[in-house]
């Protein structure tokens, strides 16, 4: 591997960084020839549809030779229209073809054009003490200022708490290391309950949506809640006036099976955040709100001006993994695929003691390793030693070491992974997890 850049600020201060070459399907190689699977869709669930897929490079040609750019504040551009018209027409329940959509770049501002669209409601209804969003514990929803305050992601939350007003949560529907202590289904959700408590604490004239996603991507690794939570959590919102904000970032466009993963929950949400998989690999969201909503708040004047809000590159882009998503049946095949990943984790729990959970849907799978299954106790430096001896075997993983886990793979390869891909990959894991705690005479 090579050397750390030294000029260049990247995710972690202390990785050699092998500097890719090319990609393709499930696949990276490395300048130095080495091929590596692609375990976890990029760093964070972006890569669904694939590398190297051919249909992204030409949207992006074709609409760069038109314009690449343009004034958005006094023109538009039909590819924005054209991606807003296609997520109208996949939304489920009263959302299709009855809601708006609006473009940007990143998850973080999604959820924030979320957050504001919630507040901007409440002040056109005539409530304008609705200010509050609630929000889970170990929950993740982008890394701008006012993102960080509705996470409840304490590793990425201490340093700035002094910049930003901090918004309440309530723990996380998260069984296996439940907040309550209580087993499913004789806790009787208790972790949906609470939401009572936490708006009575904070006033119901003062709060304006709850926000979760529906799997926990990167602050549980792929944990769902249980069945009926977020029936009973969309209930309580209606009753208190509440919105109910989802954020899709990683589950959305075929991950679970579906292209919305609320489409599994029985819910519909007031408001959507959509990024990641979207772009499939360029910077491209979307905040997607009933046409109520929207005309509400556009009577009012929705204000949220940045340089690349609405661009026609990554909307071409956009147009073009959906219509491969679509094409190719990716969604079944997810469904298809991570059953067999699945079982096929399970089955490597078997083999090991270290792996104490196993958890997900879909293509979106956590991996939890612990110092023993009684204990639950997890080992930070054991889960990198592994990650690490994944990566030199050719298994590119992405691991969460924050909160009370310490040690979790998130699993999300390519939707296009096939069962050979897949059992190469368990048999890296087998390896790396075999020989690391020979080496620590486990």
């Amino acid at each position: 591997m090579s050397k750390p850049n030294e000029t260049a600020v990247q995710r972690r201060w202390d990785w050699p960084y092998p500097i890719i070459a090319r990609a393709e399907g499930i696949y990276l190689w490395d300048t130095e020839g080495r091929r590596y699977i692609d375990g976890s869709g990029g760093s964070s669930v972006v890569t669904a549809v694939g590398h190297g897929v051919k249909e992204i490079p030409a949207a992006m040609a074709k609409q760069a030779e038109d314009y690449s750019f343009y004034p958005a504040h006094v023109f538009s551009n039909a590819k924005l229209l054209e991606l807003a018209d296609l997520l109208a027409s996949l939304a489920p329940g009263e959302l299709r073809n009855h809601c708006k959509t609006r473009m940007t770049v990143t998850g973080s501002d999604a959820t924030d054009d979320a957050a504001r669209l919630a507040r901007q409601y409440w002040m056109v209804k005539g409530q304008p003490s609705k200010h509050i969003i609630l929000g889970r514990w170990q929950a993740f929803h982008g890394d701008n200022i006012f993102a960080v305050s509705i996470s409840g992601l304490s590793a990425r939350r201490r340093m700035f708490t002094p910049m930003f007003r901090d918004m309440p949560k309530i723990p996380p529907a998260f069984c296996y290391r439940c907040y309550f202590e209580k087993t499913y289904p004789a806790c009787n959700l208790l972790c949906a309950r609470v939401l009572e408590d936490a708006i009575c604490q904070s006033g119901p004239e003062n709060v304006a949506a709850f926000i979760a996603e529906p799997v926990v991507g990167s602050a549980l690794a792929c944990s769902p809640a249980p069945e009926g939570y977020f029936q009973a959590m969309k209930k309580k919102c209606a009753e208190r006036g509440m919105l109910l904000i989802l954020d899709e970032a990683q589950t959305a466009f075929g991950r679970l099976g579906s292209n919305f993963a609320f489409e599994r929950l029985g819910v519909v949400p007031d408001l959507l955040s959509l990024s990641k998989t979207l772009g499939g690999g360029l910077p491209l969201a979307a905040t997607v709100t009933s046409d109520d909503i929207a005309e509400d708040c556009r009577a009012k004047g929705f204000m949220h001006p940045t340089s690349h809000v609405s661009d026609p590159l990554p909307a071409a882009v956009g147009l073009a993994v959906l219509d491969v998503i679509a094409e190719e049946n990716l969604n079944e095949r997810a469904l298809v695929m991570g059953k067999y990943l699945q079982d096929g984790l399970l089955a490597l729990q078997q083999r090991h003691e270290i792996i104490g959970d196993v958890r997900g849907y879909g293509l979106l799978q956590g991996v939890e390793l612990v110092k023993d299954r009684h204990s639950r106790e997890p080992d930070a430096a054991l889960g990198r030693k592994i990650t690490r001896r994944c990566m030199e075997l050719g298994l590119s993983m992405n691991i969460v070491s924050v909160g009370v886990m310490s040690a979790v793979w998130r699993i999300a390869p390519p939707l296009t992974v096939s069962k050979d891909e897949i059992d190469r990959g368990l048999e890296i894991m087998d390896q790396a997890i075999g020989e690391v705690l020979a080496e620590g005479g486990a």
